[in-house]
């Protein structure tokens, strides 16, 4: 009985290892998605349309990519012209 019950704890542990989980479609990073406007425009109508089959995590990316191209890096700075506007 002795020598049994290492064996039967390794094979219960063995049992116990994680499952195989099916691979999901990798999802595409917001640099990418932002060098392709074509791509990124028809992401953008599938996610308006069916967010739920998409998923999350690839239209907060398309969302991210969206921002990226209309706003650019960021660094140009504000400068305002030297005459101030006539109403």
């Amino acid at each position: 009985m002795r020598q049994m019950t290492p064996m039967l704890l390794i094979v219960v542990l063995t049992a116990c290892g994680p499952s195989e989980t099916p691979k999901q479609p990798s999802v595409p990073i917001v640099e990418e998605l932002a060098a392709d406007p074509a791509r990124l425009k028809d992401l953008r109508q599938q996610c308006k349309t069916d967010r739920a089959t998409l998923g999350d995590v690839l239209c907060n990316r398309v969302a991210e990519a969206t921002r990226k191209r209309f706003y650019g890096d960021g660094k140009t700075p504000y400068t305002p012209s030297d005459t101030p506007p006539k109403f």
